[in-house]
Order: C-alpha cells, then structure tokens, then sequence
C-alpha cells in the first residue's frame, strides 16, 4: 500500500523548510517482532512549525492585517480581535519572556491558561524557540504569572531551527486505567497533517470564518484551533464560554455575530441543546453556515439528524470526524459534498488505511465487525508515550503485531461505510454476546423524553455482565417506573432481549471531561458503588459525582 509521498510532497511545498529531507518521505516500523516501533517523517528537514504558522503569513502572504482570532468571552460583550501581525509579535514578546526565565530548545514548559488568546501565544512562543509544550493543571509553587513577565519585552525573536522528528508538544491522557499517558507529537508530520485535514476536511476558503468549540487543553483544541487554522491563514472564533450561558442560544448568536461557516462542536454539545427543542436555534438566521463537524465520540443518527435538520437546515454537510490524541488529525472523516452521507459513518483520510480485524487478529473483509486498526502510519501520529516507550509498544502494537491498535470497535457496511462502535473496553460481555455501548446509548437516545444516555457493564453472577445505564431527560421532564418501562422496551425492540437494560438510573448530569467525552470509567465505578474513583482531574464538573452516587440504583428494575 502506497504511503502517499506525492500527496504530501504537495502539501510540504506549501511551506518553509531550512533544509529539506534527505532519506525517505515517511519510514515507520509498525511490527513488535521485527524490532522497535518507529515513525519518521522527513528525516533530515528542518523548520520551524511557529514560522510557518506566522511569519510566512504575515511577510510572504501579505495576511498580517487578516484577522487571526476573534476572541469572545464568557460575558457577552467581553470581545477581542487579534490579527495575524498582532500575534506575531505577541508571540515573540513571550518567546523572550521564556529564554529570559532559561527555557532553550527541547525544555519542557507546563502551561495552565484558560481559553484567551495568551494561550494560543504561549503555545506558539514555545514552539518559536524549539521548547515543548504541555498544558495541565496549576501549580503555584513553580508557575509564573502572565502580565508581570511580558511587559517590557522586545517583539523581536528569531526562530529556532528545529529537525523534523523533534518533540513539539506533549498531551496527557487520562487513559481507560486512569494512569495519563503523556502523547508525544513531532514537528513536520504533525504540522503537514493538521494543515492538510483542516483544509479538506472542512473544505477551507479563505474568506471563512470558522469556530472549532473545543478546549485548546486538548487534542482537538491543539489542532483545530490552533496549528491547523494558523496554518492555512484562517480566521477563528475562540469562545471561552458555556453553550448554555447567559442561555441556551449563545452558541448561535455567536454564529450570526462573527458570520461563521465552518463550524465544529462535540456530539455531547449537540445533545445538551438538543434537551432544548429548535426556538433556541431558530431565533437567529444562520445563514453563514456552510459546513458542520463533529468531533470527540460517535454521534448518535438522532442528534446528527438534529443536527443537519435544524441546525443546518438541511443544506449544509456534516463531517464526523472520528481520531484521537494519538493520532494527530482525523484519520476517518467524509469529505463534505465529496462523501454521500449515511448519519453516523465515515470514511479514511487520504493515506490512511483502516483494517477490521477479530479476536485472533485475521483481517474481515466485506461487511464485518471487529477491532479498528490501522496498515501504516500519516505524518501526524504520535511517536512515543512520553518517557515510557515499552508502554506506547504495548497499548497500540502488541496486541496485532503489524497494525495499530485503535482501541476502538468498528463496522462496515456493505458499501464500504465504516462506523466507530466504541472504545474495545466499553464493550460489553453479556451471556456471551458482545454488545455496543454505542448502540445501547442510540437506542435510549431514540426516545423522545431521553436527551442523552451512558451505559456502561457490572458484574452478574450468570450473564458476566448486566447492562447499567444513565440518562439524562429532556428539559420538564421527569423519571418515574412508566418511562423506565418504556426505555426497556425500547432498547429491547431496538437491539434484541439480550440487551435489556438491568439498571436505569436518573442522572441530571454525566461526568464529562472538559473536552465532552464522558468518563465511563468513573460511571462503572458508580454502577458497582466503589466510592474510589482514581484520577477525576480532568472533569469539567466533578459536583455531578455526588449526585450520581445518591441516585443509584441499588436494586434490578
């Protein structure tokens, strides 16, 4: 299979190099029995990824009057513009700030901002100088303040030249174990993979305005806001507030007030304004809107339904985008108006290869179900686990040598549509049936009353494991025995009587990270009431927690 080296020999050209590759485009390892797991893209080149996010936009494309961000706050009215030249010097102001206080290429520096602009340029100062990134949570007794450091420092910084497979950021993930991986991204690839996702997935022009409503603490933050729009010379919203403050129509009236047409938010998003009915949205035009995405986990047919109905009003394509901290980029995504759309698949960026494998690692062709894997790498995927390289070889290599091991269940449909089922782990083993947690949630989620659902499994003496389940209700709508019974029949009319829910708890709220993913590691400790729940620093609300733990059910339903 062809690694695409014309393909991203193009996209390469787009931007500076120092000195170019001199081996091959992409070399890789992905078989633990033929030695260490290894990507290398462009060996030999260097560059600098803040050069060609800034520097190139500003002197050689002439955008440095193009706005870069608008910048909205919490507080409507509480607003800032930033342009390209703005950031720029921004930028090198705190990459001085930083070789003031010692920081020098391959230094690790921990950053914890909140969604504002300075984020974005302590990101890029950082990557300006060749040091890594990592942003987490506080800590005052080594962290330093802002405002006090960037005063008086020159606009003037020189970029640091930096090789191709040098580290550009570490991300921490909370791992289904609850022990953080630390994800490591490298220079080029990464730049040249988020640069050329950004640009045909969300079909990129450049007189759009686009708004990706992730944290940039995270994954989708770090490339959909920052490198892969700085990139391509785009101009974003960067929101730091809540969908639902001061109501439930913010997110809209951001829409109409900045003209976006690219936008990008999480399926759990769209489920909490879903609770809210359509007069929210439909009180503004949004007429700007071309495309939407999706991002952060399967959406649900009904909430894509939504979606595209009443969001986009049927007119405006939906990208799903399935990737993950690991992989960079998105790695299966329809392309919009390309791809006919089926709500809730996908399809393989360009140069990526997808297998579906079983249990005992054989590759299923044709319509099938199994393990989502990957045949070889793109430029963007992760290089190593942070300090602990026989851990990155055993979570995503040993369990099929040859592949990448996503983690993930998939299926295929007999036209080629490929649909992520959910995370291997949430599987569940009831009575020697394998059941989709996914496909549970759907089935909730279908009914009218039901705003969002999360099952996870617990322990039953006969059928290995019982289905627990959480749903959220719609807004005035309240939990008693009659909507329980219907739930049941519900998911067992849906699915089939081996998935008939054991447990049906209320929950008002679900604990998220503040990414929007749902921590289903934290709910099976609820559903079997162990009250040690490991590393909850990652979620947005741990206040949901307490409430869980009273509302559960002791007893079958």
């Amino acid at each position: 299979v062809l690694l695409c080296p014309e393909f991203w020999g193009d996209v390469a050209e787009d931007f500076f190099w120092k000195t170019k590759y001199t081996g091959k485009f992409l070399d890789y390892n992905f078989d633990v029995t033929k030695g260490d797991i290894f990507v290398k893209c462009m060996e030999g080149a260097t560059t600098n990824i803040c050069y060609n996010v800034l520097d190139r936009n500003v002197h050689e494309r002439k955008l440095g009057d193009k706005v870069a961000f608008y910048w909205e706050g919490n507080e409507p009215g509480d607003e800032k513009t930033v342009t390209y030249r703005e950031l720029l010097q921004q930028v090198c102001k705190f990459a001085n700030v930083l070789k003031s206080q010692g920081v020098k290429k391959g230094d690790r520096v921990s950053i914890y901002m909140p969604m504002v602009v300075e984020l974005v340029v302590a990101m890029l100062a950082c990557a300006r100088i060749g040091a890594v990134h990592a942003i987490v949570p506080w800590n005052p007794e080594v962290d330093l303040c802002w405002h006090s450091l960037i005063g008086g420092a020159s606009e003037e910084c020189e970029p640091v030249w930096c090789d191709s497979e040098d580290p550009l950021f570490i991300l921490y993930t909370s791992g289904s174990t609850g022990k953080p991986k630390g994800v490591l991204h490298t220079v080029s690839g990464y730049m040249l993979y988020t640069a050329a996702t950004f640009k045909l997935v969300f079909d990129y022009h450049s007189d759009d305005v686009y708004w990706c409503t992730a944290d940039i603490g995270w994954i989708t933050g770090h490339s959909y806001i920052t490198y892969g729009p700085l990139a391509n010379g785009a101009t974003s919203v960067l929101f730091e507030g809540l969908p639902t403050y001061p109501d439930v129509s913010r997110m809209w009236e951001i829409v109409d007030k900045y003209h976006v047409s690219k936008f990008y938010t999480a399926p759990t998003a769209i489920r909490l304004l879903m609770k809210y009915g359509s007069e929210p949205v439909q009180k503004y035009n949004r007429t700007s809107l071309k495309i939407l995405g999706t991002v952060g986990e399967p959406i649900n047919p009904e909430a894509w339904q939504w979606y595209y109905s009443v969001v986009g009003e049927k007119r405006c394509p939906v990208v799903d985008t399935f990737w993950q901290t690991e992989t960079g980029g998105h790695v299966m995504t329809p392309l919009p108006a390309a791809t006919p759309m089926k709500p809730g698949s996908t399809f393989p960026f360009f140069g990526v290869v997808p297998a579906i494998l079983n249990e005992s690692g054989e590759e299923l062709e044709g319509p099938s179900e199994g393990y989502l894997v990957f045949k070889q790498p793109w430029p963007g995927v992760m290089r190593t686990v942070y300090g602990n390289h026989e851990r990155f070889e055993t979570t995503y290599f040993k369990k099929f040598p040859g592949f990448y091991v996503t983690g993930d269940g998939c299926r295929r449909d007999k036209d080629g549509y490929y649909w992520i089922t959910g995370r291997i782990d949430d599987m569940l083993n009831v009575s020697g049936h394998l059941l989709s947690t996914a496909e549970v949630e759907s089935a909730l989620v279908e009914h009218e009353a039901v705003a969002e659902a999360a099952v996870v499994g617990r322990p039953h003496p006969v059928k290995g494991e019982s289905l627990y389940c959480f749903v959220t209700l719609n807004d005035g709508i309240n939990y008693n025995q009659k909507l329980e019974v219907e739930l049941k029949k519900q998911v067992r009319e849906k699915i089939g009587a081996i998935a008939t829910p054991d447990y049906i708890q209320n929950a008002p709220g679900l604990p998220k990270t503040r990414s929007g993913k749902i921590m289903r590691r934290v709910l099976r400790k609820i559903a079997c009431n162990e009250q040690d729940l490991g590393d909850v620093s990652t979620l947005a609300d741990s206040s949901v927690i307490e409430q869980l733990f009273e509302n559960r059910c002791c007893t079958a339903v």
